[in-house]
Order: structure tokens, then C-alpha cells, then sequence
């Protein structure tokens, strides 16, 4: 993974401003001439907004997973991940060289509902990247493929998933500006005599920007 302590954690923010009239009072006056009245105008142009790297994730109710292609070496359980969605509006001329971000992903341990049970941890669970948008350019790639500690035979590394890159910028500055989209096939693959029981996550999903 290549970000490191020196990264910036983009988030967005809204600011409201609100325009009023305000009633002035003042001393009472003769009746206006309207051939004295004065005319103010002016011309309002469109506001300039500095761009930005921002991240959207699809709508969801969570992610459930189901057992799928457990063996003699696991218990598997399988889902897929939300699409996620990063937009870079930035003026290509204003960013600097050798500027990237990266979507960084982060599991929480799985504890039981019930607290009956043991909780599974973060390196029992991993990921299969997948980018949805056009990658033409190689500008922006799916992150590696990672699998549980408990191998899956597909010669990923077997670290779970504890900050690892889902997307990543990888080229000029100005190939990057666009939107782009990526999910990921999710797997936990836990020892075989794991206890009986529901169990839940949290996946942190974070946006870095590193100059």
C-alpha cells in the first residue's frame, strides 16, 4: 500500500449562505420625483468551485454474506461489496507532481450478536477488487486482490483486510479527472470449527490524498 503517515484524509464538507433583506429605517423624506431616481444594476457571473476528489458509496442496507465454496480448509462466505464511486473535478494545471489518492478499505473485528462466541478477526476476511469504469488510460486501478489468512488457493497474500487499497491513481494528474467506479467480491474464510452464530462487521472505507 502506498499510502503513508504523510497522507491527507479528504472530507466534504457543506456550507450554507444564507442571503437576507434586511428593512432600514430612516428619516421620513419628501415624496420621490421619479425622473431623480437612480438606476443600480449589476452583473452577477457564475461562481467559480474549486474542484475536488470526493467519494460516494451506492445505497445499501449492508452486506450479508452467504456460505459459499467452504472446503476441508475453511468455512467461506461470500458477498459483494456496494458499488463505490470517486469523482476528481480538480484543474489538472493546479495539481502538483506526483499527487495520487487511494481508496483504503479497513475491517473491524466480527463479534456475535449474542457475545456467546469468540469474534472472528479482520485477517479471516478478503477481497477481490474489481474496477467498472473504462481503465484505457491506466489511470486509475483496482487495488490488489488480498485473502484471508486462511489461503484460497489464488496465490493472493494472505494479510485480510487491514488497509488495504480498493482504488488507486496511478498515472498523469490530468488522465485521472473523471469518475470512476469499483466494487469488490468479498470472502471470509474462517477456521472449519468456527462457532455457530450471527455475527457483524464494519468496513471502513476511506478516501487519502498524498502529494
Amino acid at each position: 500500500m502506498r499510502i503513508n503517515k504523510a497522507a491527507r484524509l479528504l472530507a466534504a464538507a457543506v456550507v450554507g449562505v444564507a442571503l437576507a433583506g434586511a428593512g432600514l429605517a430612516g428619516p421620513a423624506v419628501a415624496e420621490d420625483d421619479p425622473e431623480d431616481g437612480i438606476d443600480v444594476s449589476v452583473t452577477i457571473e457564475p461562481g467559480t468551485t474549486t474542484g475536488q476528489v470526493s467519494m460516494t458509496v451506492a445505497d445499501n442496507g449492508g452486506v450479508a454474506l452467504q456460505e459459499n465454496g467452504s472446503d476441508a480448509a475453511a468455512r467461506q462466505f461470500v458477498g459483494t461489496l456496494p458499488t463505490v464511486t470517486v469523482t476528481d473535478t480538480r484543474d489538472p494545471g493546479e495539481i502538483p507532481d506526483g499527487d495520487f489518492w487511494a481508496v483504503v478499505g479497513q475491517a473491524g473485528e466480527f463479534t456475535a450478536t449474542d457475545g456467546s462466541a469468540p469474534p472472528i478477526g479482520p485477517q479471516y476476511l478478503g477481497w477481490r477488487p474489481r474496477l467498472l469504469s473504462d481503465s484505457s488510460t491506466g489511470a486509475v486501478a483496482a487495488g490488489e486482490p488480498v485473502s484471508s489468512v486462511i489461503s484460497d488457493g489464488s496465490g493472493a497474500p494472505t494479510v485480510g483486510l487491514r488497509g488495504q487499497e480498493l482504488l488507486v491513481s496511478t498515472a498523469n494528474s490530468a488522465d485521472e479527472i473523471g469518475t470512476w467506479e469499483v466494487n469488490a467480491d468479498l470472502a471470509l474464510r474462517t477456521p472449519t470449527d468456527v462457532a455457530a452464530g450471527e455475527y457483524h462487521s464494519t468496513l471502513t472505507l476511506s478516501l487519502f490524498n498524498q502529494s
